[in-house]
Parts: C-alpha cells; sequence; structure tokens
C-alpha cells in the first residue's frame, strides 16, 4: 500500500509565482509553516531570501499531519513543569496560546476555533491527564473537566478540554503563509532538493524540514529522528458526531470531524512502533487496518475512506524543538522537532530562528537551544 495525496492537499495544493534570484542573504530548506513564516519575516526585515522545496509548497508534515491546531508541546504540561521547569513550562504554554491566536488570523477561515478534547483511554490515563488537569488550572490555564462523553464509547474515561485549541485546515494556512512572503520579496523554489548546504550559495542557511531532510548535517540526524504519522479521511457522514479535535493514549490516537462530515483519524503508531520510525512516506497495512478497526469502534462500522496518506514529523529526545544555530556550523540555523505538533509549534518556531537570525533575544530560544542535543564532533 502506497501513500496517497493528503485531503488538504487535494483541496488546496499551495501555489505562488516562480521568481528567482541568483544571490541571497538567506537560504530557507522547507516550504512549510516555519520555512514560510521565517522568510517573511526575515524579508520583511530588509534580507533576501530563497526558500527552496523538494516538492511543492507544504507537501512535506505542514501539508500531511491531522489538522489539529493545539497549544502547548508534545509532553503533558504537569510532566513539562517537572522536566523543562515550572516558569519555562508556564512561558511555553503561554506562548503557544499567543501563537495560535496569530495562526487563526493568518488562516481565516481555515481555522475552526472548536477547542480540543485530551481523552483518558483507561484508568490510567485518567490519572495521568488529571495531574496535567490540576496543573494547568494552578497555573491559571483555562481548562475543563469533562466525566460525561455521550459520543464516545464507555471506555473512555474522562477528558481535559481546551477551550482555545482547534482545527486548522493546513494547506490553505500554508497558502496564506506562502502568499505572504512572496509579497514580502520571498522567492520560492520548489522541485529543489538540497543534496548539500555548500550549493545554496547564501552566507546563512535555516533547515526548517522537521523530521525529513535527513543527510545535510550528521550531528543533527543524530539529535532528530524521523517518525511516519499515518491518517485516513472518510467520506462525509450522515451525522455530525465529534464537534473539535480529540487524542487519546499520549497522543497515539486522534480524529477530528470536519465540516462536510468527513471523519479524519491518525495515529496508532504503536502497533508497529519500531517500523515507524522512519522517513519513508508511505502507508502500511497493518496501520491502516488498526485505523479501520478504531474507525469500527468509534462509529460501530466502516465508512468509505476516500483518503489514506503518510507523513514525517521529527521527534527529539526530550520532545522540545531544536531552534537556533547548529553547533559547529556556522551560519546554520535550524527550527524542527516538533514531536508531532508542528502546525502550532512550527509557526512559533519560525518566528523565534527568524529572531535569532536578526539576533534578537527571546527567551524561549534558551530552552529550545540546539546545543543541548547536537553534539558537535
Amino acid at each position: 500500500m502506497t501513500s496517497g495525496t493528503p485531503l488538504w492537499l487535494e483541496e488546496a495544493a499551495p501555489r505562488v509565482a516562480a521568481r528567482s534570484v541568483d544571490q541571497v542573504d538567506v537560504a530557507v530548506i522547507g516550504a512549510g509553516i516555519t520555512g514560510c513564516t521565517c522568510g517573511q519575516l526575515l524579508a520583511q526585515a530588509g534580507l533576501s531570501v530563497r526558500v527552496h522545496e523538494a516538492r511543492g509548497i507544504g507537501t512535506g508534515a505542514s501539508g500531511r499531519n491531522g489538522g489539529f491546531a493545539l497549544r502547548g508541546a508534545a509532553a503533558r504540561y504537569d510532566v513539562a513543569r517537572e522536566t523543562y521547569g515550572a516558569e519555562a513550562a508556564k512561558e511555553l504554554w503561554r506562548r503557544t496560546e499567543h501563537a495560535l491566536d496569530r495562526l487563526e488570523s493568518v488562516a481565516g477561515d481555515a481555522f475552526r476555533r472548536v477547542g480540543s478534547l485530551r481523552l483518558a483511554a483507561d484508568e490510567e490515563e485518567r490519572t495521568d491527564i488529571r495531574a496535567e488537569f490540576e496543573a494547568l488550572r494552578e497555573d491559571d490555564f483555562d481548562a475543563d473537566w469533562h466525566d460525561e462523553l455521550p459520543q464516545l464509547r464507555p471506555d473512555f474515561r474522562g477528558a481535559i478540554f481546551h477551550p482555545h485549541d482547534g482545527a486548522v485546515q493546513p494547506a490553505r494556512l500554508v497558502q496564506r503563509l506562502a502568499t505572504r512572503a512572496a509579497e514580502a520579496g520571498v522567492a520560492f523554489q520548489e522541485h529543489s532538493p538540497v543534496e548539500s548546504l555548500q550549493d545554496l550559495g547564501a552566507e546563512r542557511i535555516v533547515i526548517a524540514t522537521d523530521g525529513s531532510g535527513r543527510g545535510l548535517i550528521p550531528e543533527l540526524d543524530e539529535a532528530l529522528w524521523p517518525a511516519r504519522g499515518q491518517v485516513l479521511a472518510t467520506e462525509p457522514l450522515s451525522e455530525q458526531l465529534f464537534d473539535c479535535p480529540h487524542y487519546a493514549r499520549q497522543g497515539f490516537d486522534y480524529w477530528q470531524q470536519l465540516a462536510d462530515a468527513r471523519v479524519v483519524l491518525g495515529g496508532l503508531r504503536d502497533f508497529s512502533i519500531l517500523t515507524e520510525m522512519t522517513d519513508e512516506e508511505t502507508t502500511t497495512e497493518p496501520i491502516q487496518q488498526a485505523l479501520d478497526a478504531f474507525l469500527v469502534e468509534l462509529l460501530g462500522y466502516l465508512p468509505q475512506v476516500d483518503f489514506r496518506w503518510a507523513g514525517i514529523f521529527g521527534l527529539t529526545q526530550d520532545l522540545l524543538p531544536l531552534v537556533g544555530p547548529v553547533p559547529g556550523h556556522e551560519g546554520v540555523w535550524v527550527a524542527a522537532g516538533y514531536s508531532g505538533h508542528g502546525n502550532v509549534l512550527g509557526l512559533l518556531c519560525g518566528e523565534l530562528v527568524a529572531a535569532a537570525i536578526l539576533d534578537r533575544h527571546d527567551p524561549l530560544l534558551e530552552l529550545f537551544a540546539p546545543a543541548r542535543l547536537v553534539q558537535h564532533v
């Protein structure tokens, strides 16, 4: 079974007018949410920018995810407080809330602020997410606890409702980001895979490929692990069952229902976790069969599946992005490693890496510094 075109890209493949430039101040690798955001801000600051994309704009992870737009990072908030420090975690969660506001303003009708439900799939997970809920409330973040989940089977044991989260059509978001970048003067070079940084002819380079683009810097490859997420989208159903994005089992199961009543379902990587630690962008029988079975559990029957696809995202050891200069590689910067939360973190980190290049201090750059994980040999 091979990967097909995602629903998002079938509806809205991003395009901008082609423009070539020979010499640029900054070359950006990756024309997704991060690359477009970074390119626009650098161009607005007066730098000449060229964005390289191996395929088409937005055709990597930014166009191949589940369409969730969530605050925070991959770790639970209570765990983040213990791991990164209470103030650092609070700052990160607040900043992602602000990034969600900016995403909404850019995306327009491609974004629906409907909240999200973080579900407990069993009693152990209920204990875990109850601790997260209490930590969020302790730090004055908006969150509600739901014990009644009438639209779901009874083995879900409660949920956190995050009222400010939402759902996004990510390809439309990238289209709007790319249009803004092009209007600021960014030149996009599509179907332009980068084999070597030396080929780019720019004093400064930004690697914005999340979990793809391996082989450019070996030390970066050691710190940034590719992972495959598989997704499907059904035909439009006869009824609207889910009014916001849902996710459970530490994010291994996730689904939402669109305005046209299609269900978009992804995850279940843990059914074959070793084979899913890959940068091969293909769907596989074991995961797709598991997704089909989960659909039957959710709906009571298997509807027609219209789209099946895979996307590659980047994982890091501490579940935080890498943003900033790459140790030992002068003039090379990275913004990647969103651990499955790239729609919001990708926007925020595109802004952060542009700030770093422009020598503008931001406290999150210390938290995300690549030097914590990238060991220069």
